[in-house]
């Protein structure tokens, strides 16, 4: 071998182990670089969450012994994780804060009472809301929610329900018949076409509200709402009445107007318990003008389409039929499958 190549040998040997160097240098380099930037970006995450607990913190009230988390008008498209730290929380009342989702960790919020989330963007509500046993009022309206989860049918301390304008919800699950406390429901301005079976088989509900959907008759089971007192029922197309409403004995509102209906039941004449009742704006058949007031106190309040007017197209449609009034006896109708148990 001669010098010269011992030489080059020599060379390349070094530039091997000098380039091994440097690359073990840079690679260490990198390293150092992705931990420093992990660590600060830790550390940003860090502050950032106590930045946003603090800020939560701001926001918590004491109203009537209760702790509550009020938000109004303010940019909260998700809720931070740190939330977890206000778990003693009884209320959350956040309205018109752009709110996307319910965080899944809702349902560790065991003292919850009240979970107003009205007025936000939220479209789904999470299966883990029925870990929240204490909940008495859930107020979900003027959402983008499509679908109600069975497992708010857990929530057995549950006493109002509020989905009213989310526009797209057309059904409710069964299981919620469950909810032995549930009295108040608002339903108004969704997509349903009749009324759902869970409501039927909730002998507590005391007040409903499914104005402004897509109804075109009410089930003869209606009267399973035993403890009904106020249906409100407008802006549907609904285009007549079951006579088994006549067996609602402890309805006192009934609100009907903007409706297809061409008639009224006789029978409703013995709804003795009634004290507001409104068909304004209905196709009926029969025209009817009121007796005129003694003064301008009496007409005021006189509502054109209420119980007056009922009992006074009742009794016309009567006498232009020339039959007998077709709910005489003061027994409740019951259909042959109306059997409760």
């Amino acid at each position: 071998m001669t010098e010269t190549a011992v030489c080059i040998g020599s060379f390349t040997a070094v530039k091997t182990l000098w380039e091994v160097r440097i690359q073990k240098i840079n690679e260490e380099l990198r390293k150092e670089k992705e931990f420093r930037e992990r660590s600060a970006g830790r550390l940003l995450l860090v502050w950032e969450e106590r930045a946003a607990l603090a800020k939560l913190k701001e926001k918590v009230i004491n109203e009537d012994g209760r702790a509550v988390l009020r938000i109004e008008e303010e940019e909260w498209k998700t809720l931070p994780s740190c939330l977890l730290k206000l778990v003693h929380l009884q209320e959350w009342q956040l309205h018109r804060t752009s709110l996307q989702r319910i965080p899944q960790f809702v349902g560790r919020f065991h003292n919850l009472v009240v979970l107003d989330l009205s007025r936000n963007s939220i479209e789904s509500i999470p299966k883990e809301i029925g870990q929240l046993t204490g909940l008495q009022e859930l107020l979900l309206s003027y959402n983008r929610i499509k679908s109600v989860p069975k497992e708010i049918s857990n929530c057995i301390s549950l006493e109002r329900l509020e989905l009213a304008v989310n526009r797209n919800i057309c059904d409710l699950p069964p299981q919620l018949s469950d909810l032995k406390k549930l009295s108040h429901i608002d339903l108004c301005m969704n997509q349903f076409t009749t009324i759902p079976s869970a409501l039927l088989n909730m002998p507590n509900l005391e007040w409903l509200d499914m104005g402004g959907n897509q109804l075109q008759m009410l089930p003869d089971a209606i009267d399973r709402m035993e403890n009904l007192h106020t249906l409100w029922l407008q802006r549907n197309e609904i285009n007549s009445l079951p006579e088994t409403i006549v067996n609602m004995k402890n309805l006192s509102t009934l609100v009907l107007s903007n409706n297809k209906l061409k008639d009224i039941p006789s029978c409703m004449m013995h709804m003795t318990n009634l004290r507001f009742v409104n068909f304004r704006d209905n196709p009926l058949e029969l025209e009817i003008t009121l007796p005129p007031c003694e003064n301008t106190e009496e007409e005021e309040q006189q509502e054109m389409f209420g119980i007056e007017f009922m009992h006074m197209y009742i009794q016309e449609s009567l006498k232009k039929t020339g039959h007998a009034e077709s709910c005489t006896s003061d027994a409740p109708i019951l259909t042959a499958n109306d059997e409760r148990t």
